[in-house]
């Protein structure tokens, strides 16, 4: 009999929405490896909807969230979710397991409660560290405060049958806080099947008014956590330089409005801004792309972040650069499909850039690798594959000497 699982995530979104899309392609795995999933998530709608995506059953709860919400309204929004989920979870029968993704931290109440009122056991799915990261951001102040976030951690880790995260960093950190519990890791995925490296495509570089005979590209949330200012510096040194190098910035969230402000005052024509896109407008967009920029704040937490755009950007075999002094600069200089460049010190991000743009041969190379390493490491069957076998209890998780870096780093 297959097994039932409940998949708990808040932001679950589908190819066709955009955005993080993991869950999509973990739960459509499972269904497609003979499991049954149930869904529970949110809307922005007003009342609750039940829907079939590609197998998987949906439940939309009515809960209102925007990036531009303040931290109050975010909280409510976090409550109310956990509130929803327990009182729908009720009338899903013979459910094996839960399998509960962060953010918000919150969600961990709901398999807390599960265990104790149902005897589900869940495993809990660590996507950042939180409360770390706002912590750390300066969002969440207060010593009381910050001490029952983190005793609240430490519970919902504490109460996981097992728990996955999503970076060697993050990995470290939840060992250190529960070293007596399994903790698996599962990076994010490159769909190496829908996106590919190709040739510009013209009539592409023409609507996305690509002039620029090498263009870098930002695409993922803008928020306070990217601090895209950063790229606006690079930008802006570019132009008192005269080099012809264009800059996309794709997406949508809090700053933006803020970045645009901001670039207009500085006059940064090589700068254009591209709303949010779906995956295929990401395709199209990283198809007249050469160099894709993965951008943080200069705070250490966030350099165990594992963003999902990178691994778009190493399937379509571009040169990915990195601004964090974590696992991604690990990764980028150990199979030299990219680099770091320190964020707050633009000139070095021309030193290492420009090699690329003289010797058509070395960017060739690196791009190469990018797509070499997103097949070997990083495909979505491997991922899957990953989880099933966590889900089955099989303790030791079998990795190619290709995956050693990443499953032991």
């Amino acid at each position: 009999m297959a097994q039932r699982i409940l998949y708990i995530h808040q932001y679950f979104k589908t190819p066709l929405e955009g955005g993080a899309i993991r869950s999509y392609y973990l739960a459509k795995g499972l269904v497609e490896n003979g499991y049954e999933v149930e869904m529970l998530t949110s809307h922005n709608e007003a009342i609750y909807t039940r829907t079939e995506v590609d197998g998987i059953t949906v439940h939309y709860l009515p809960v209102r969230y925007a990036n531009e919400m303040g931290f109050l309204k975010r909280i409510w929004a976090f409550l109310k979710f956990v509130k929803l989920a327990k009182r729908y979870a009720k009338s899903i029968n013979s459910i094996d397991k839960a399998y509960i993704t962060s953010t918000p931290l919150t969600v961990g109440l709901i398999g807390l409660w599960l265990k104790k009122k149902r005897g589900i056991p869940y495993i809990f799915e660590v996507r950042d560290l939180w409360p770390t990261a706002p912590i750390e951001l300066g969002a969440i102040r207060g010593i009381v405060l910050k001490s029952y976030l983190y005793r609240l951690e430490k519970k919902i880790y504490t109460g996981a049958d097992k728990i996955v995260a999503l970076s060697p960093g993050m990995r470290d950190w939840i060992v250190k806080t529960v070293p007596e519990k399994e903790v698996f890791l599962i990076p994010n995925m490159a769909d190496c099947q829908f996106f590919r490296k190709e040739e510009k495509d013209p009539k592409l570089a023409e609507f996305y008014h690509a002039r620029e005979p090498f263009i870098i590209t930002y695409i993922g949330s803008i928020g306070v956590t990217n601090h895209l200012e950063y790229l606006l510096d690079v930008a802006a040194l570019c132009k008192k330089k005269d080099l012809n190098i264009g800059f996309k910035v794709v997406g949508q969230g809090s700053q933006l409005s803020k970045i645009k402000l901001t670039a207009y005052l500085r006059k940064l024509s090589n700068v254009e801004f591209i709303g949010h896109q779906n995956k295929e407008g990401v395709r199209r967009i990283l198809n007249i792309t050469d160099a894709t920029y993965v951008c943080f704040a200069n705070i250490p937490v966030l350099g165990t972040n594992s963003p999902n755009k990178m691994f778009d950007s190493l399937a379509s075999g571009k040169l990915t650069i990195v601004n964090s002094a974590g696992w991604t600069k690990d990764l980028v200089e150990q199979y030299e499909c990219g680099f770091y460049a320190h964020p707050e010190k633009p000139e070095e991000f021309l030193v290492k850039l420009m090699p690329f743009i003289e010797k058509k041969e070395l960017l060739e190379q690196y791009k190469n690798n990018a797509r070499q390493i997103a097949e070997k490491l990083y495909s979505k069957k491997l991922q899957v594959e990953k989880l099933t076998k966590v889900l089955s209890n099989e303790n030791h998780l079998k990795a190619s000497e290709s995956e050693v870096y990443i499953l032991t780093a």
